[in-house]
């Protein structure tokens, strides 16, 4: 079974926070005729929902399916397609001009963000009513409870990851490195494996866009670092510290000593993503899920060909920190009580149903089909070792085309929750950092890490509260 340890100080488990287990008789798995009864008689009402975007075409027939089974179950209900995906920087512009869909997608980081903005609906009362809210994955929901009321439901989670095209290090005869390893197994690797002249990287941290931060910042963690501290009156910057200085001189090392990284750095999530895929890189930093899909179903890799790593320990014995993250739904605050409702509804419908396995199942299957990979999510929003979890696994098992996880990877991951206040903002800090590494030499970075420092607390932390 995976071990994934969370480091969030103080948080309790839901089953301790949210009271009341009975059903309102509106949930979506109960399967009974009743409740379709109930749906042709019931008040009319339309959501709109978060779609996949166009290239995820087999994400798409899943979410078809599942309109088309909901709307079978709920008649009153009509389902619109969103095609907008959630955007720190135009949230707020959807929100004001009632534009934002009845259930959008938002990250882990984004909690107290929207909560405290009032952009995300408060669902407590749904969530008290919801029969298996107690088999949800606590790591993961526990992101969305703010001062004991929920405000979001998990989709799936992740640790940061490093994903390794096994392949290319055999090609050039460059030794596998342990899944227990450190920053100079990494190093090293990367060093041996690039060939500038080619165009071919060891590594390629991402350098462009506020997701080179959020690279970073997983090496932040593995030294020892934090973000911010908050201690109940004051939220207070933290990163620029001994911890800090080191993640960002390994930066320094990966690009000046190892000549490692891609000669063209300046590159967002798709282009680092895209670069493995295309062999042009030997390793990439992120949840594992996107790398791996985009190198066994475009990339034409094998999955014997892609290790997925746990983040590397700064030394020998500390700790594989990963950035504990995920996908969550939320529910706009706008939208009427049914329609709400029929959110909740919608967003757990599949959740611990016989028809989402059914309906995976007959996906694995189409895809081998087609000669194409399935990708579990590397934290699903079950535990695990629920009966539920138990099933899915065993459907995971029966096929060849499924992506498996390696048990002694996924043993050494380690989470840590980003934090939970102007998280975007200090991404955006640490990139201009580290494209001043990446492109010149000999940059203080202590300096620099207090400068930016500086700015998050007058710009933001200490704004927090006003």
């Amino acid at each position: 079974m995976r071990k994934v340890t969370a480091v969030v100080a103080g948080v309790a488990l839901l089953g301790s926070i949210v009271a009341g287990c009975g059903n309102n008789g509106n949930n979506a798995n109960t399967g009974s005729t009743s409740d379709s009864a109930a749906g042709d008689k019931a008040k009319k009402v339309t959501i709109s929902v978060y779609y996949p975007l166009p290239d995820q075409v087999e994400d798409r027939k899943l979410e078809d399916d599942k309109i088309r089974r909901f709307q079978e179950k709920y008649p009153n209900v009509t389902i619109e397609k969103s095609d907008w995906h959630y955007n720190v920087n135009e949230i707020g512009i959807k929100m004001a001009a009632n534009e934002a869909p009845t259930i959008f997608n938002t990250f882990a980081t984004e909690a107290k963000f929207l909560v405290e903005r009032g952009w995300a609906a408060d669902i407590t009362d749904l969530w008290n009513n919801y029969e298996h809210k107690d088999e949800i994955n606590p790591t993961l929901q526990n992101q969305f409870v703010i001062d004991n009321k929920v405000y979001g439901v998990i989709q799936k989670g992740y640790v940061t990851s490093t994903v390794v095209n096994k392949k290319m290090l055999e090609d050039k005869n460059v030794a596998i490195p342990s899944y227990d390893w450190t920053w100079d197994d990494m190093l090293n690797t990367a060093k041996a494996v690039a060939d500038p002249k080619k165009g071919i990287s060891g590594i390629a941290p991402m350098g462009k866009g506020n997701e080179a931060g959020w690279n970073w910042t997983n090496f932040l963690f593995e030294a020892g670092g934090e973000i911010q501290t908050d201690d109940g009156s004051k939220v207070t910057a933290a990163f620029n510290s001994e911890a800090g200085e080191k993640a960002m001189e390994f930066y320094n090392k990966l690009k000046w000593e190892a000549n490692a990284i891609p000669q063209d750095w300046a590159l967002g999530w798709g282009d680092a993503v895209g670069a493995f895929a295309q062999k042009r890189t030997a390793m990439v930093v992120a949840g594992a899920e996107g790398p791996l899909d985009q190198a066994l179903n475009q990339g034409g890799m094998k999955p014997e060909d892609v290790l997925t790593y746990p983040m590397p320990a700064a030394e020998k014995g500390g700790k594989h920190y990963g950035i504990l993250g995920g996908d969550y739904l939320v529910i706009n605050p706008n939208a009427s009580k049914e329609e709400q409702e029929a959110a909740f509804n919608y967003i757990t419908f599949d959740y611990f149903s016989d028809s989402w396995l059914e309906s995976v199942e007959k996906d694995i299957q189409a895809r081998k089909a087609e000669g194409k990979y399935y990708i579990p999510p590397q934290m699903n929003y079950y535990k695990d070792d629920s009966e539920y979890g138990k099933k899915a696994q065993a459907i995971f098992d029966k096929y060849d085309n499924v992506y498996k996880y390696d048990a002694e990877s996924n043993a050494l991951l380690d989470g840590k929750p980003e934090a939970q206040y102007s998280t975007q903002e200090f991404y955006g800090e640490m990139t201009n950092i580290i494209q001043e590494i990446f492109s010149k030499k000999n940059v203080d970075y202590k300096a620099k890490l207090d400068t930016a420092a500086q700015t998050m607390q007058t710009k933001y932390y200490d704004q927090i509260g006003k």
